[in-house]
């Protein structure tokens, strides 16, 4: 686990209109393809009565993409959504771009640009969301220790998940994985060799 991972906070939708056609984008944060195509279902049986509900989903770096235009002109609607997402950064989502034609024909470059803008209102409104790989370490120590490393550790970037009081006490603690080191030998300077550190895991974590 060496790479930052980018993805979305949340559920969202986002619209907007072009020459009175309603364009509406929903996202969902996706890690398999079952959860993505579930939503499009979701969506296509929400919104039955628009005329088109084009998607597309990013997954795995993008080892897992599909897309379909859904009766759009081909490569102007699927594949411009699917770009946004890839331009975004993000990945493990699903898009579904609902559209009620207004009228008015929007021309090929037309549609492109309004898969894309409705695609990208969706993942802004989303929250795009950074995650780095942590460490998990746990720290055996006495009572007057952990108070020292209370005080000590956020300043060294540490997180405290837990602590458990017995006769010792137990920290669980997360770490950059690059600053495991720096931190181990902190700990061990400030307790004079007293307290144990084991790394017991590892997560992403912001």
């Amino acid at each position: 686990m060496s790479e930052l991972y980018t993805t979305i906070a949340h559920e969202a939708s986002a619209e907007f209109e072009e020459k009175r056609s309603v364009f509406y984008g929903h996202i969902i944060p996706a890690k398999t393809e079952a959860e993505a195509m579930a939503f499009v279902k979701s969506k296509q049986s929400e919104f039955r009565d628009a005329t088109h509900n084009v998607w597309a989903y990013y997954m795995k770096n993008g080892v897992l993409a599909r897309y379909s235009d859904d009766g759009e002109p081909t490569g102007t609607a699927g594949l411009p959504t699917l770009e946004a997402i890839r331009k975004s950064g993000v990945q493990d989502v699903c898009v579904v771009v609902t559209r009620y034609f207004g009228g008015i024909l929007l021309g090929a470059g037309g549609l492109v640009r309004a898969y894309s803008k409705a695609a990208s209102l969706a993942i802004e409104a989303a929250g795009i969301v950074t995650y780095e790989p942590f460490a998990e370490l746990t720290l055996n120590c006495t009572y007057s220790d952990y108070q020292r490393l209370c005080v000590e550790l956020p300043k060294l970037g540490a997180k405290t998940d837990s602590a458990d009081f017995t006769d010792r006490v137990i920290m669980k603690i997360a770490i950059k994985e690059g600053l495991v080191d720096g931190v181990i030998s902190k700990v061990s300077e400030l307790t004079a060799g007293r307290t144990t550190v084991a790394v017991t895991g590892k997560r992403l974590d912001k």
